[in-house]
């Protein structure tokens, strides 16, 4: 795509033309750039609606046309190596256009426009949509990485770390199998925050991340820490992006619970609404005292917060949607986000 230095885990690749949201911004932006060329070509203000017409007639069809292809297309274009991708996007360009100009300069005389203003403009709009969705990606992109840093610091606090550590070693002499299970998933966590976080994960695998993650905190907060799941019906082998509910978890673990004197309950509910997945995380408010100790943390859950909004709308643009509330003393989560079993 663009060249130049990219940011740490960002692969150049072209968009998902199927996505809603990837649509909207294509249509708006081909229409800006030919209302942009009709007024620099207008000579006076009464000839642009007309121009735009003439140009609309062939614009319009081209895009149509590509955007069914692309998206048809698009798991063998995902297939791809960066190159071969741009070179088959310009391919496919190019045939489309010279279809679609032959077709219309045969059947519409009105509609003609000079050869060269044509190619001049189809070059201009494709370079302009590539460069566009590159630089998108590329502002978006840092969040992966960022992603993995946020959750390995929060796992190296010496706040987990030495409690941890020190609850598995409380137990190695009376419930030694409960100290190894600990170690073991700690292990998991480590484990999980290691791996490529670029490419979609399994909820399942996700899910059994943040098991990992409650089973350790359970052990160190005891009774203070109940867990509420309701997942019978979550489709396991959906696809979501990687270290996105574990780091909810455990804000709600550490920012919901922890400061609480009394037991406090997170809330985890994972359901399928039609071709949608919605996932919902509850956690205790703190009282005003309470919350007042564990105000220096307030910034980082709101980091976090961000972050995985960036990483939804890498990956799902404005199909997905991550928004909070709180109510009765309660803190809500609801991500919303397309029911996947395969890469889009």
């Amino acid at each position: 795509m663009v060249n130049g230095a990219s940011p740490r885990g960002y692969r150049p690749h072209l968009p998902n033309f199927c996505n809603l949201g990837i649509m909207l911004r294509l249509l708006l932006l081909v229409n800006f750039l030919c209302i942009a060329a009709v007024i620099v070509k207008a000579e006076k203000l009464s000839d642009v609606a007309r121009l735009y017409l003439a140009v609309s007639v062939i614009v319009q069809p081209v895009l149509m046309l590509s955007l069914l292809l692309l998206c048809g297309l698009r798991r063998w274009l995902r297939d791809m190596g960066q190159n071969y991708q741009l070179l088959a996007f310009l391919a496919l360009q190019t045939l489309v256009g010279a279809l679609v100009f032959v077709i219309m300069r045969a059947t519409l005389v009105e509609a003609q426009i000079p050869v060269w203003q044509y190619i001049f403009l189809f070059a201009l709009v494709n370079v302009t949509v590539l460069f566009y969705f590159d630089m998108r990606s590329r502002a978006l992109s840092p969040s992966l990485t960022e992603s993995r840093l946020q959750a390995l610091q929060a796992r190296i606090r010496p706040h987990f770390l030495f409690n941890s550590m020190n609850a598995a070693l409380s137990l190695i002499r009376t419930e030694p199998r409960r100290a190894e299970r600990m170690l073991e998933n700690m292990a998991e966590l480590f484990r999980g925050l290691m791996n490529d976080n670029r490419r979609l994960v399994r909820l399942h695998d996700e899910v059994n991340l943040c098991l990992s993650y409650l089973e350790i905190e359970q052990i160190r907060l005891g009774g203070r820490l109940v867990v509420n799941w309701k997942i019978e019906t979550m489709p396991a082998n959906a696809l979501v992006p990687p270290l996105m509910l574990q780091p909810l978890v455990e804000n709600a673990v550490y920012h919901g619970v922890e400061p609480c004197s009394e037991p406090g309950e997170v809330g985890i509910e994972i359901v399928e609404r039609g071709r949608e997945l919605v996932i919902t995380l509850t956690n205790p408010l703190p009282s005003a005292s309470e919350s007042s100790k564990s105000a220096p943390h307030t910034q980082g859950n709101r980091m976090a917060i961000g972050n995985i909004k960036e990483r939804l709308q890498l990956h799902f643009d404005a199909e997905a949607s991550l928004k909070t509330d709180t109510h009765n003393g309660v803190y809500r989560v609801v991500i919303v986000l397309p029911n996947l079993d395969r890469e889009p």
